[in-house]
């Protein structure tokens, strides 16, 4: 069984291949928690992690298991009790900006029920998909969702999720038609929850959630300055409780 909580360390890599070549690499850290048992730090170290209901589901539960729960339910899914893993930034110096957040939804058997992404874009939106992966951790499903401004809404992704080990090893990849325009990958080691472990990470990533969002906007001026143009944002419900 995996074991959770848990620390990852992260290499986080993106590589655009269309219509300009531009890539790169940031390395962080992640949470892998379970659900209904989530870590709460002595009151001290608070500030370095914490796992707070409005950072998921648009806030629209009293906990994250409840707001992931209702969301299945509306599709017909029941995991009857069974264990959810979530692989997300905590709120690090009260702020956090997940791009992507994964929960492995098992039955109460331990069987792998289905893989929920859940993403958030930098324009206060976030959008589920429900996942059924293969034995490898493979599935594919139709974008419909706008996050970056260089890419229209349409395509699929080809994901593979496998359920985190000792090792995380995840990939998303973008096609449109015979084009495979974007590939994401997060690559880690995995490391035991502990004060002093969550300590060692911090000194190596000071403020990790803020450094995503920055970067993501840095790389996004680089491209703005590059002369990509920037494709119109179609409606999308907006939630609250995304900050």
């Amino acid at each position: 069984m995996t074991v959770a909580p848990a620390l990852y360390d992260c290499v986080v890599a993106h590589t655009r291949t269309e219509p300009l070549r531009h890539s790169f690499r940031h390395r962080t850290y992640m949470w892998l928690v379970d659900l209904d048992q989530l870590p709460v730090l002595p009151s001290a170290l608070r500030p370095l992690a914490r796992f707070v209901p409005g950072d998921h589901f648009g806030g629209t539960a009293r906990s994250i298991r409840a707001g992931l729960d209702a969301w299945l339910a509306e599709r017909d899914v029941t995991l009857d009790g069974g264990r959810v893993l979530m692989l997300a930034h905590a709120r690090v110096f009260g702020h956090v900006f997940n791009p992507l957040s994964l929960y492995w939804c098992h039955d109460r058997s331990g069987s792998l029920v289905c893989v929920v992404a859940e993403v958030h874009n930098t324009y206060g939106q976030r959008h589920c998909y429900l996942l059924r992966t293969d034995a490898v951790g493979g599935a594919e499903v139709d974008k419909d969702f706008y996050v970056s401004p260089f890419f229209p809404v349409d395509g699929t992704y080809r994901m593979r999720l496998p359920v985190p080990g000792e090792r995380l090893d995840l990939t998303v990849q973008l096609r449109r038609g015979e084009e495979r325009p974007f590939t994401a990958t997060v690559r880690g080691t995995h490391r035991p929850a502990t004060v002093r472990q969550l300590l060692a990470a911090t000194l190596r990533h000071p403020w990790p959630t803020a450094a995503v969002s920055v970067g993501i906007r840095h790389h996004g001026v680089r491209l703005l300055l590059r002369g990509l143009p920037v494709r119109p944002r179609p409606p999308h419900p907006t939630q609250e409780g995304m900050k």
